[in-house]
């Protein structure tokens, strides 16, 4: 009797031909006499069905199904079930064996960034599991993304600014050798934007739209969005205003008279100070001088 003969199939992206395939690969116990193999290709269909896509036959310890754009599209998520039994008695079969899902497509990491108003720099990386193709000799193998972000929740058209800043507009995925289910890479950086603003936490998204390819493949193909939790941070505030009276960032008041240019606040991390111009508005009977210049670095 065969029974479970641990198979362990696993799905891989391959290029046969110029077009863009997943290969199901498994173990075949060293046996006699010779085995057949029984492949059922699936996706998901909605969330927690398979839907079968087709079934083969084979001898081989490895089966292929074309990423077309049909039967089977970028956005998929893909397994491959396999079943072994002898010519001589098809119906003593193994127990089926299932891959783990490979979603074919664009993938984000980390698939969504939890981040705050400090000024620090995140880093987003954007891969394709499955190669690129040249479709022609002319064109570089090479997918370019647009990226785009977007502010969710009610009030976000009246909060101002946006939430984060991305350190690029588009990315290119260069055709790269295929390891560890990365066939192009890019990175990006991502940034909350410190906005001054008692805000709260805030929630925006990052979109990602393949432009200028011709190929149906990826044309017909949106990925799928990266949520970013922007967590808002109480911001520092300090004034020099009237004749003119100063109110440090901690807290701290006194009054400088005095006329001239003077350094107002200087960052000891960063490029970055103020500097303010006072001139005399008091006239003769008081001294007084108020703000009539400021420069920002």
């Amino acid at each position: 009797k065969l029974t479970s003969l641990a198979l362990q199939p696993v799905v891989t992206p391959e290029l046969v031909h110029g077009r863009v395939h997943l290969k199901c690969s498994y173990s075949p116990p060293s046996s006699k006499p010779p085995l057949q193999y029984l492949v059922v290709w699936s996706h998901l269909s909605t969330p927690g069905r398979k839907e079968e896509i087709q079934s083969v036959t084979t001898p081989q310890s490895f089966s292929y199904v074309e990423v077309d754009g049909v039967n089977l599209k970028l956005g998929d998520t893909v397994f491959c079930t396999v079943t072994a039994f002898t010519r001589d008695s098809p119906e003593d079969q193994s127990l089926p064996e299932e891959s783990k899902g490979f979603y074919a497509g664009i993938k984000f990491l980390p698939e969504s960034l939890q981040i705050a108003e400090d000024g620090k720099e995140y880093v987003l990386t954007i891969l394709s599991t499955v190669p690129i193709a040249c479709p022609g000799q002319d064109d570089s193998c090479k997918i370019t993304l647009q990226l785009s972000t977007e502010d969710l929740g009610k009030n976000s058209q009246l909060l101002g600014p946006p939430n984060i800043a991305l350190s690029a507009c588009q990315v290119d995925l260069l055709q790269a050798p295929c390891s560890e289910s990365s066939c192009a890479a890019a990175a990006v950086t991502v940034t909350a934007v410190t906005d001054f603003a008692q805000d709260g936490n805030r929630v925006s998204r990052i979109q990602a739209e393949p432009v200028g390819w011709r190929d149906l493949l990826w044309r017909a193909y949106t990925p799928e969005d990266v949520k970013v939790t922007v967590r808002d941070l109480p911001t520092g505030n300090c004034y020099s205003f009237t004749d003119p009276h100063i109110i440090t960032f901690d807290g701290w008041r006194y009054d400088n008279y005095k006329i001239g240019t003077f350094l107002l606040c200087r960052s000891v991390s960063r490029a970055f100070e103020v500097h303010v111009r006072q001139w005399d508005c008091g006239g003769h009977r008081s001294a007084t001088a108020c703000n009539c210049g400021v420069a920002a670095r």
